[in-house]
């Protein structure tokens, strides 16, 4: 985390980034982040509802900034990119407010599962496996969120309900 906030506070060392990241997954990295940053900057939170299914997924706004944006230099924090559609709705949704700046950030990354290709991901701490994981703010049917550290879940161990989910 410190290398990975390191060079994050290095590139905004002349600015003051607001940090955004989308309850409910992403707010142990965000404080993480945040400590590891050494520069001045301030927090905010979002929340987004992701659809899966139905006509190729998409995404809602549940809660919305605090904070306006305008002239900003916005990072966003999240936990997983996967296929990029949430990533993709958060930034399209944010750029329209007149950032100075926008990017993002995120712990893991899965480039090989995306389906957008134009993300502003400028940083990432991990590329991941294509496998489930809990903990560290990650949670599985809102279980485990509280973990400390990151776990691979093997689908073998799951019920079969939370299997077909993943």
């Amino acid at each position: 985390m410190s290398e990975l906030g390191h060079q994050i506070g290095a590139d905004y060392a002349d600015r003051e980034p607001l940090l955004v990241a989308p309850l409910k997954s992403s707010a142990v990295f965000l404080v993480d982040l945040s400590r590891a940053l050494g520069v001045l900057h301030t927090l905010d939170l979002i929340e987004i509802a992701s659809y899966r299914g139905g006509k190729g997924g998409g995404a809602r706004l549940l809660k919305d900034l605090d904070q306006t944006i305008t002239g900003r230099h916005v990072l966003i924090v999240g936990d997983i990119v996967d296929t990029g559609l949430t990533l993709h709705f958060l930034s399209r949704t944010l750029g329209l407010r007149g950032p100075a700046s926008l990017s993002a950030v995120a712990l893991l990354d899965r480039p090989y599962r995306r389906l957008v290709d134009d993300l502003p991901l400028r940083y990432v701490g991990f590329t991941a496996l294509d496998e489930i994981f809990a903990g560290y703010g990650l949670g599985l049917d809102e279980r485990w969120r509280a973990l400390p550290d990151l776990h691979y879940v093997s689908t073998g161990a799951l019920p079969a309900a939370a299997a077909d989910a993943a």
